[in-house]
């Protein structure tokens, strides 16, 4: 099992280094295995394979799940399917006292359900990354925190580490991230800039004392509550199919086959848990929550909220401190092509987003495919590597950076609930609006469909854009040289 890579001697077969083992490397290095690339690299500055985040959701759309089922051996993405968490069954917005402004299920035409590709999942961040190192575990060099490169004259880079170990390679590929080293030495100017937005993340085990205060909209699936004075909360309710490192009872035969012998388990600690994030203006919270500990966030949390449901209040009191931390949620600029060259960027490293879509890492795990698809036509002679990484870049700029406008949109400082005179009437106003979608069935399936629209619209558009640029590619060659 997760194994199922073939080479061929003849083939192109150049030296891929990928700085940075999160999900978009990681699926870019599964991609480019099973399309027979044997030099492939990854180098990452986490000193094991147990560290990094612990434990908090990703949403993983139909794209993404494409994304992946492209890169990975199957029997890997059927491992990635029976590790994910339950499967949301609703997405509700509340007010700050839990009355429900709007609910949406299936019923209503939103794509939830348990298909394998089609459908909404919930993961933990901790587990993706256990599945994504299962099977390239032999080309990740962890603790190796990259410094610089320097383009050579045979048209390679060398990549410098800060240990004073250095790796050539033919493509170098910037996955490494929000403050990515890649990018700042490709891109100087091409900076993540302050929303004005700070969230605090926390979560709680699910014991039966927590389990009795969460309400059933906070149960079901992923829930918005937006509050005063711009005040947000978005929670999820995870509950995964194993418990202390083995497969619960009850789950079907092929699920418990699949995680008993996923050897990724010995290195994945997540159990059950309720995962909250508040978030607000940083201009109207009484401190900066950024350099505060677990447990005073906690307080700040508690301080903020004095009229919210006492179960939610709860809820707070009752989460882990050391599990508990502050956001200061970024957003890129949108950049103007860069010349072509044997480095290029996916993910948080070119187009680092706000989690007001929840795309961020879909759109990490498209630009993966995408990269790979074009690599491989390479290395079936159809384009040369300069023409491949160009219509790539080209693509992965206009999905990547209408994503990140459309998450801005949602999530600025400078939207008009957090505004200290028009916040209420902006509130008041929202309020309204989606309990009119919710009392109307015709307007909460449109709800519905746009919501689909959004999480399964992006792996078009970005064929399309790709489809443009290769057919403007052939009227007018690219004019870097060819670096093969």
């Amino acid at each position: 099992m997760y194994s199922h890579y073939m080479t061929s001697m003849n083939a192109w077969d150049p030296r891929i280094l990928i700085v940075g083992a999160g999900t978009g490397g990681l699926c870019l290095a599964h991609g480019l295995r099973q399309a027979g690339f044997s030099h492939v690299t990854i180098c990452e500055r986490d000193r094991t394979r147990r560290d990094g985040l612990q434990g908090y959701r990703v949403g993983i759309s139909p794209d993404g799940s494409r994304a992946l089922q492209a890169c990975l051996p199957q029997d890997l993405y059927d491992t990635f399917v029976a590790t994910c968490a339950r499967p949301p069954r609703s997405f509700s917005v509340l007010d700050e006292h839990l009355h429900t402004l709007l609910e949406v299920t299936e019923r209503d035409g939103l794509n939830l359900g348990t298909d394998p590709v089609d459908s909404e999942k919930s993961v933990s961040r901790m587990t993706l990354r256990q599945v994504l190192l299962t099977g390239v575990e032999d080309v990740v060099r962890f603790d190796t925190r990259f410094s610089q490169y320097a383009q050579r004259a045979d048209g390679s880079v060398e990549a410098f580490f800060e240990d004073g170990t250095s790796l050539v390679a033919d493509l170098l590929v910037g996955a490494d991230g929000s403050n990515s080293r890649v990018r700042q030495q490709l891109l100087p100017d091409a900076r993540p800039e302050d929303t004005g937005i700070v969230g605090i993340a926390g979560k709680v085990l699910l014991t039966d004392e927590v389990k009795r205060l969460i309400a059933p909209p906070l149960w079901k699936g992923v829930t918005l509550i937006f509050g005063p004075k711009g005040y947000s909360w978005v929670s999820h309710t995870m509950e995964f199919p194993w418990r202390d490192g083995r497969p619960k009872a009850g789950i079907g035969r092929t699920e418990a086959e699949l995680i008993g012998s996923w050897p990724g388990l010995l290195f994945d600690n997540t159990s059950d848990y309720f995962m909250w994030g508040f978030s607000g203006a940083r201009k109207r919270l009484p401190v900066d929550p950024m350099p505060l500990s677990g447990g005073q966030l906690i307080d700040l949390v508690l301080q903020l909220t004095p009229d919210w449901h006492p179960n939610l209040r709860s809820l707070v009191e009752l989460s882990d401190p050391s599990a508990t931390f502050p956001i200061s949620i970024r957003t890129s600029v949108p950049v103007a092509p860069w010349p072509t060259g044997p480095v290029t960027l996916l993910g948080d490293a070119i187009h680092t987003m706000t989690p007001g879509r929840g795309v961020g890492a879909n759109t990490a795990l498209l630009d993966a495919m995408l990269l790979c698809q074009q690599l491989a036509a390479v290395r079936a002679g159809e384009l040369d590597q300069t023409a491949a990484i160009a219509a790539y870049e080209a693509a992965m700029r206009s999905y990547g950076f209408e994503a990140v406008r459309a998450s801005l949109a949602q999530m600025t400082a400078d939207a008009p609930v957090h505004d200290p005179i028009w916040g209420g009437p902006a509130l008041a106003l929202m309020k309204t609006a989606l309990r009119a979608v919710n009392a109307l069935p015709p307007l909460k399936r449109k709800f519905a469909h746009a919501q689909n629209d959004l999480r399964n619209r992006q792996r078009h558009a970005a064929l399309e854009q790709l489809s443009h640029t290769h057919a403007a590619h052939e009227q007018q060659p690219a004019v870097v040289a060819h670096a093969r």
